[in-house]
């Protein structure tokens, strides 16, 4: 439990390890495609770490790296077929971004550090926990930024009329890749000041 649980908080891949930043900052200028992405992730790694964990007794040590990154591109390419099959259009927004989780560190780092080493059941839960551990953040990114620079949730309009006839402006500022980093800087912050006081 311990061990599934630390991805939420003191272990948090982009929070604490300081991983998989590069995606929280390009697909966050919406709620949609931050859920989508993280639901991805979540698949691919847990998927990935299980399949590792099955066959970790048969890898050659010399290609293992060439193996992971061979199951983690045919999950990848699965999880692209789906988005285009079903939600094409989030596939398109997300574009390059999908086919970027294959080298997504997340993924390699809890293959190597965890599935290499342990049986195939905590190795699929540690994959989900530090999947959906990513994808707390993109979501927190995902609502504010929206939220903020839109005034929308899910493109559903939130911030009554009411608001902008009396002068509320949306943050065009909310929607650029910067704000994302310092919105990831804050929270890497906050989480940083709650581990040092646990």
């Amino acid at each position: 439990m311990k061990q599934f649980l630390g991805p939420f908080n003191k272990n948090n891949p982009i929070l604490v390890q300081i991983l998989g930043v590069c995606s929280a900052l390009a697909v966050t200028a919406q709620l949609k495609p931050a859920v989508i992405m993280s639901l991805s992730v979540i698949a691919v790694c847990g998927a990935g770490n299980f399949i590792i964990s099955l066959i970790r007794k048969t890898i050659p040590p010399r290609i293992r790296i060439i193996v992971q990154l061979v199951i983690v591109a045919a999950l990848v390419i699965l999880v692209d077929q789906i988005l285009q099959a079903f939600y094409f259009e989030m596939s398109k927004f997300l574009s390059v971004f999908v086919g970027l989780i294959i080298t997504n560190c997340i993924i390699m780092g809890r293959i190597e550090g965890f599935a290499l080493s342990n049986p195939p059941i905590p190795s699929l839960l540690d994959g989900i926990a530090n999947g959906i551990g990513y994808g707390i953040v993109l979501v927190i990114v995902g609502f504010v930024r929206e939220l903020l620079g839109s005034g929308t949730i899910w493109n559903h309009p939130v911030i009554p009329p009411s608001f902008y006839e009396m002068g509320y402006i949306n943050n065009g500022l909310m929607i650029l890749p910067p704000m994302a980093l310092i919105i990831v800087g804050t929270l890497i912050w906050v989480q940083n000041g709650i581990n040092q006081e646990n």
